[in-house]
């Protein structure tokens, strides 16, 4: 699963994603330094997986990853082609989700692309690119379906779906804000839209900010903005997080201490991101290996057991499950069977964010 990283030149995009990373993407002081997207993978902290591998001692360790995707700061005309236009939406379409970085903090020896700092108008110029080229979708895939309405009811229910996207558009609205039924999702999801991708907001403030606590009126402001079509916003500082990724486990957690941090906020970031996409984890554990799986919400163990071979799926007998709240409880595998914490589930079961399993299996 792959969140893209977008924003307006110059808002810390490319900080943010150093910090994440640590994988030294180039970062300057002028519009388009990032070209063709950078791309990490990270792995989501879980201190279920460390409690995990606290009691099995394994031979491996493998937590469950997300890739992060650093695209080209977009402008004004972008849908048009105006600066890296094409190329940024071309890179974000292949997205899950969107991570939308908006400058909250003043400096003078950072340039602003717009000449001031105004998070409502930066969100409003990069929801307006994204609007315009989703309508140029809409607009040719309803020319297209709609000679094929008369005669096929497959087509007239389409250009239903396509008609209440175009009102939406029109009155400024991203496809996500708009209600569907479950029939009318399936397909909308088919057709790719930039504004159908869930978003969160980071707000990125300056070092002083962080420090003081308090939040300043541009991150009030776009919180505001974002409650008001259910996103999300985390508030970090870009600098210091890319300063604190630099560092040992020892100097981190110092000046972790120093800035009165519990964790650094990319860890808050990279957990929110793996929920927006409506990801959840389960465990295999043993004395090899201790892994970290993910999979959609709602799927189902034979599906779950495929994740891991296909053998697994297709041979499904049952799964062996004991829920990470148990294991806690009872302190090891062998004393959770012990205590009768374990469950047997069958082909209908659907998987929950912490299951501990052993798949069962004939090939």
């Amino acid at each position: 699963m792959e969140i893209g990283i977008v924003g307006l030149p110059n808002v810390g995009k490319s900080t943010l994603f150093n910090a994440i990373t640590k994988a030294g993407a180039e970062c300057a002081n002028y519009p388009f330094c990032t070209i063709d997207p950078n791309v990490g993978i990270v792995s989501v902290p879980d201190e279920r997986l460390d409690f995990l591998a606290k009691i099995e001692n394994p031979q491996k360790v493998i937590p469950a990853t997300i890739k992060f995707v650093d695209i080209a700061g977009l402008v004004k005309g972008a849908s048009k082609g105006e600066g890296l236009g094409n190329k940024f939406l071309s890179h974000i379409r292949e997205v899950d989700a969107i991570l939308n970085v908006v400058r909250c903090f003043e400096d003078s020896n950072i340039v602003h692309v717009e000449g001031s700092i105004d998070p409502i108008r930066d969100v409003e110029i990069i929801t307006l690119e994204l609007i315009l080229a989703d309508m140029e979708v809409i607009e040719r895939r309803l020319q297209k379906t709609s000679k094929l309405a008369r005669n096929d009811k497959k087509a007239a229910f389409e250009v239903e779906v396509l008609e209440k996207i175009k009102k939406g558009l029109d009155e400024g609205k991203p496809v996500r804000a708009l209600q569907f039924t479950e029939e009318e999702k399936s397909f909308v999801s088919q057709l790719m839209l930039l504004t159908y991708k869930p978003v969160m907001y980071v707000a990125n403030i300056s070092e002083e900010d962080l420090i003081s606590g308090e939040e300043n009126q541009y991150v009030k402001q776009l919180k505001e903005y974002a409650e008001n079509e259910n996103s999300q916003v985390l508030v970090i500082s870009a600098k210091i997080e890319e300063e604190l990724a630099s560092l040992s486990d020892e100097e981190r957690n110092e000046l972790l201490r120093e800035y009165g941090l519990a964790e650094p906020g990319l860890n808050n970031i990279i957990r929110h991101g793996y929920s927006l996409l409506g990801l959840i984890t389960f465990f295999t554990a043993g004395p090899k290996e201790v892994h970290a799986w993910t999979i959609k919400k709602g799927t189902k163990a034979p599906q779950a057991a495929g994740k891991i071979h296909s053998d697994f799926e297709k041979g499904f007998i049952r799964a062996e499950v004991i829920s990470y709240k148990d294991l806690v409880k009872a302190g090891s595998q062998t004393a959770a069977r012990e205590m009768g914490l374990m469950r047997l589930e069958g082909k209908d079961y659907v998987m929950q964010d912490g299951d501990v399993v052993v798949f069962r299996f004939n090939v």
